[in-house]
């Protein structure tokens, strides 16, 4: 009897405990210990979340937080954590903010680099934001930023570079013995400004008269032209002779103070010889002379690098009064004159030309070009290699022009023109391991790499990873100094937006050899493919929803109140006390099938 009793108020202090707290045994929700990364509904955050700094800096980061629900969402606080054990101070302007429906808020966080940070050192920084009246109280939102450090890099310095225009010697062939007034212009094709320009005549042919030989030019900017005028006299000893050269050496600074020095060889038309007798004669005319020049030149490869095979295009005219006959365009000069002007016998020697750094390729130096009349031109294409031990820089070439005129004698003209040899980075850029499968709408990791497949060491700027068919986060990083071989990895974020074939662009700046702003681009192409269907709801023969499991497995109703309370008490009394189950609708098959007689037997 006592038994009986005790069970019977145990039961109903179990009863009375239930009813008090209907849902004991039951897994709690909405508690905060239960749901701790649940991000704020509705709420969206943008940022330009990598950015770089020189050291006792602040590096600002402007923050929209976007609210696209039809409420205003309160946050208080916003949190700051340093992680990977950073130490950079970092703060906000604010740190409660209403962001009113459909509409946004701004919030600036500053980062601090200390005076001690090392280049290329950084700090990542996440800035949480916890919601007070959202959906979901104590949501929070979390976005992060990187912070490097960096030491601004000099301002390039664009190099100038002056040449010859054009220049005349008062437009008469000159008398030797007399002055003549010889008037130079110049011309900087550079990209940098030319400072302290000095110009010098060398030789004894053509001797200054009043400036001791040096006229001195303070600036002359890029693009810009500026004619120098130089009282000469010519020597005596030139008499008898058609033509003589004056040697113009010309040297010039850029911004850094970086000194340049330049050559140029100017031919001066002489004024044949006049004999006089007792009787009075006729005035010889004064006899043609032709004269070559280049005009143009370009090659087909731009830049020229170590090693470039490269086509040179020359244009070159006639400029004088007579026709140049048998003419053979030597590369590389190394013809030389004897005392009267006319080429040593023995033909043409151009074995002693200077091709250390353009070597001529397919043909020897001696390009044979023809007779050239006056006022007229032709074109030459010969093909050079750049010497593998050529370094950067600009190089004259010299080109000798071997002709005879109409009253056969021998005659050399002699130019340079300049080229420009570059050293460019020789960078690969590709996926360091299989990134995997892709798709439409899901987060994924770019394993992007950069690799110097050059000899010598590349000095990179910023790396960055743009598409049109995708989002691409993380994706600027300095990629700094690649020794050969090396390589440099970045892992950024991507979401792609379409299927099929999305192409990643690449771009890597750099500075070439003569600090000027360049980029690399290259172009990786990445699979994606849709998103995953979700299942969707089965429809039975009526077109409608079959509830349940789609399977065909029905579900079990609600238990009510009463059924739960009385299979509580058969549990008490040992009795079966488990949810009563659905029945499983069996179908009756729709054919017969046929028994067969066992073998021997009789049917």
């Amino acid at each position: 009897m006592m038994k009986k009793l005790f069970f019977v108020l145990l039961t109903f202090a179990i009863l009375a405990g239930m009813l008090a707290n209907p849902y004991t045994g039951i897994v709690q929700a909405k508690t905060g210990n239960l749901v701790p990364n649940l991000e704020i509904d509705g709420l969206s955050i943008s940022v330009d979340d990598t950015k770089y700094g020189s050291p006792e800096s602040n590096v600002e980061y402007k923050i929209t937080l976007t609210n696209s629900t039809s409420a205003d969402i309160s946050i208080d606080p916003v949190s700051i954590v340093p992680l990977y054990g950073g130490t950079w101070v970092v703060y906000v302007d604010t740190t409660s903010i209403n962001v009113p429906a459909k509409g946004k808020a701004y919030v600036t966080a500053n980062v601090a680099i200390p005076s001690g940070a090392v280049e290329g050192s950084n700090q990542v920084s996440q800035i949480t934001f916890t919601a007070t009246s959202a959906a979901v109280s104590g949501a929070t939102t979390s976005v992060n930023i990187t912070t490097w450090a960096t030491k601004p890099s000099p301002p390039p310095t664009s190099e100038p570079l002056v040449v010859v225009d054009s220049y005349n010697a008062g437009g008469n062939p000159i008398v030797p013995g007399r002055e003549f007034t010889l008037a130079i212009k110049f011309v900087n094709v550079g990209a940098g400004d030319a400072q302290n320009m000095v110009v010098g005549f060398e030789g004894t042919d053509f001797l200054p008269r009043g400036t001791g030989g040096i006229i001195a030019v303070p600036f002359l900017g890029s693009g810009k032209k500026v004619t120098v005028s130089q009282v000469m006299l010519a020597n005596e000893a030139l008499y008898g002779a058609t033509f003589a050269t004056i040697k113009v050496n010309v040297s010039y600074s850029n911004s850094a103070g970086t000194a340049t020095t330049q050559s140029f060889t100017l031919t001066i038309n002489l004024a044949e010889p006049q004999f006089y007798s007792g009787a009075a004669t006729a005035t010889p005319s004064v006899g043609s002379r032709p004269q070559l020049v280049v005009s143009a030149y370009k090659t087909n490869i731009d830049p020229l690098q170590p090693g470039t095979n490269f086509d040179l295009e020359l244009e070159i005219h006639n400029l004088g009064t007579g026709d140049a006959r048998s003419t053979t365009m030597v590369l590389g000069g190394g013809v030389t004159n004897n005392d009267q002007g006319t080429p040593q016998a023995g033909g043409i020697s151009g074995g002693s030309g200077d091709v250390s750094n353009f070597a001529p390729l397919g043909s020897s130096n001696l390009v044979f070009l023809g007779d050239i009349s006056a006022n007229n031109g032709v074109k030459a294409t010969p093909r050079f290699v750049v010497n593998v031990n050529t370094n950067p820089g600009a190089y004259s070439l010299k080109i000798s022009f071997v002709y005879t005129d109409s009253k056969g004698n021998r005659l050399i003209d002699d130019q340079l023109i300049t080229l420009l040899v570059y050293s460019l980075p020789q960078i690969e850029v590709g996926f360091y391991r299989d990134p995997g499968m892709f798709f439409v709408g899901q987060p994924s990791v770019l394993p992007i790499q950069v690799t110097n497949l050059g000899r010598k060491t590349a000095v990179m700027g910023n790396m960055k990873i743009t598409s049109d068919n995708a989002d691409v986060t993380n994706n600027v990083a300095l990629v700094g100094v690649l020794e050969p071989g090396g390589y440099f990895t970045l892992d950024s974020n991507v979401i792609p937006g379409t299927a099929g074939q999305v192409a990643l662009k690449i771009t890597v700046t750099y500075t070439d050899d003569f600090n000027q702003p360049r980029s690399i681009e290259q172009v990786l192409n990445i699979d994606v493919l849709d998103a995953p269907i979700e299942p969707t709801q089965v429809l039975g023969p009526d077109g409608k929803p079959i509830e349940g499991d789609p399977g065909g497995m029905p579900t079990p109703e609600n238990e009510t109140f009463g059924q739960w309370f009385l299979r509580l008490i058969k549990g008490i009394f040992g009795l079966d006390s488990s949810p009563a189950q659905p029945e499983i609708p069996m179908e009756a098959p729709t054919e017969m099938i046929p028994i067969q007689p066992l073998p021997g037997g009789k049917g």
